[in-house]
């Protein structure tokens, strides 16, 4: 009979247990996800996307695209009147602060472009986290120059990670 009531208390409580690892599970939604068109032999590009984080902090840790021998995560800064580009190994992200990557900001460099990329094409590209499952979201290319995605046009992302505001590493 006690083994009965064991039994019988585990079933009501394990999908308590369940529930709660899930609603733990860090996820993030991803937005938006454009790139610039590129030259016919350009070697580098720069894709943009929001990330919105839904879950407990993690930070986005790298990217990879079989349209660039080599995906960073960049930033724009400006060194005492210089604008440069320079690496930035984490993007730290909290629950329910979107961070939008743009041009002049945060931003995923391609490098060593396979291909040139062109106005309407699309692309896949995979972002990994500290924490959460990587996610592949399909980016848009827009036209050269673009200062945001194009109004009107496909943007798709998916779900899987986390995201929010940025901070330095």
């Amino acid at each position: 009979m006690r083994s009965i009531l064991i039994a019988a208390s585990l079933l009501v409580v394990a999908p308590a247990w369940t529930h709660a690892a899930l609603a733990q599970t860090p996820s993030v939604q991803i937005t938006e996800a454009w790139a610039r068109a590129t030259a016919p032999h350009a070697m580098g590009g720069g894709a943009f996307l929001t990330l919105t984080a839904h879950g407990a902090p993690d930070a986005l840790v790298g990217a990879a695209s079989p349209v660039a021998k080599d995906v960073e995560l960049h930033e724009t800064i400006n060194d005492q009147g210089v604008m440069k580009m320079v690496a930035v190994p984490v993007l730290n992200l909290a629950p329910e602060a979107p961070v939008t990557l743009r041009p002049g900001s945060y931003h995923i460099m391609l490098m060593g472009l396979t291909r040139q990329l062109k106005p309407g094409d699309t692309f896949p590209m995979t972002l990994t986290f500290q924490k959460a499952a990587p996610v592949t979201v399909t980016v848009t290319v827009g036209k050269a120059g673009a200062a945001g995605p194009m109004p009107g046009g496909p943007m798709q992302g998916s779900m899987g990670n986390m995201g929010g505001a940025p901070s330095k590493p």
